[in-house]
């Protein structure tokens, strides 16, 4: 039998410590946490959110907090897509977040403006290696540009992946619930919706909070890079770009192991504190 799935959600307790965090000397890792759990209660989503830990230190973090009884976990019903949608908004950051995020970005900016590619090291770096290989490993492209659709999709059966395509946000919904693809790659500007708040609905939905998404794009702005990130991206694409970025990324964000890419791309090195001293 499948092991029922669990919401976690604030407490009176919780939501009344939450909400007077500013006047209180609150440890960061009881704001980050009491953040996430009011931004999505899906332990898979908290856990994604805090992608850099590993996930047996998250899950105990959450089994402290319940046993404080400033969250609670209740059987979670079905959630659709469209139950979770709204505008594109980041989870809550701590000031010792924003300083790392803000470090991100800049160096996202110096590897994009290289190689026009970055990869959000610290969202994949405890997740598990894909042992697909390319040509078992499905890519869903979502880019309603004719000509750009057709150049991803040339890069990336070129390389050896199976590739599905979708030119806006009604395709991109009616695709996932055909079946849920490996990875995605996935343009801002759509004609029916926003990249970003695509983005960010995934990433509310425990079923795709961790489904390599990767932003291929022409917005280049710093700011728009920290959204991208901030709201769960895997890597981040600007067009035009070169004829092995698209396969450097994927395997990289994927982890394969058939090909070694370690002195492809250059490496962020984060310094914010870990939870928990993590």
């Amino acid at each position: 039998m499948a092991k029922e799935r669990r919401f976690y959600r604030l407490t009176s307790e919780g939501r009344s410590l939450w909400a007077r965090r500013k006047k209180l000397p609150l440890p960061l890792d009881y704001r980050r946490i009491l953040g996430l759990v009011q931004f999505s209660g899906f332990p898979e989503v908290i856990r994604s959110c805090l992608a850099r830990y590993p996930g047996r230190v998250v899950d105990e973090w959450l089994t402290e907090f319940e046993a404080l009884r400033l969250i609670e976990s209740i059987s979670a019903k079905e959630v659709t897509l469209s139950e979770i949608s709204r505008k594109a908004e980041p989870p809550p950051l701590e000031e010792d977040d924003i300083r790392s995020t803000e470090s991100e970005v800049a160096f996202a900016d110096i590897s994009l403006s290289r190689l026009g590619v970055y990869v959000a090291y610290d969202r994949i770096a405890n997740r598990p290696a894909c042992q697909k290989a390319p040509q078992d490993t499905v890519a869903l492209v979502v880019e309603d540009d004719p000509d750009q659709l057709a150049l991803a999709v040339l890069r990336l059966t070129s390389a050896g992946y199976a590739v599905r395509t979708a030119d806006g946000v009604k395709a991109l919904f009616r695709a996932l619930e055909e079946s849920t693809p490996d990875a995605i790659f996935l343009d801002i500007g759509l004609p029916d919706g926003d990249g970003f708040d695509v983005l960010a609905t995934l990433r509310r939905h425990p079923s795709y909070t961790l489904l390599p998404i990767i932003m291929l794009t022409a917005k280049s702005e710093p700011e728009d890079v920290a959204k991208g990130l901030a709201l769960g991206a895997d890597g981040y694409i600007t067009k035009p770009y070169g004829r092995n970025t698209i396969d450097y990324a994927l395997r990289y964000v994927m982890k394969q192991p058939a090909h070694d890419l370690s002195g492809d791309l250059p490496r962020y090195r984060p310094t914010t504190p870990g939870l928990a001293g993590g």
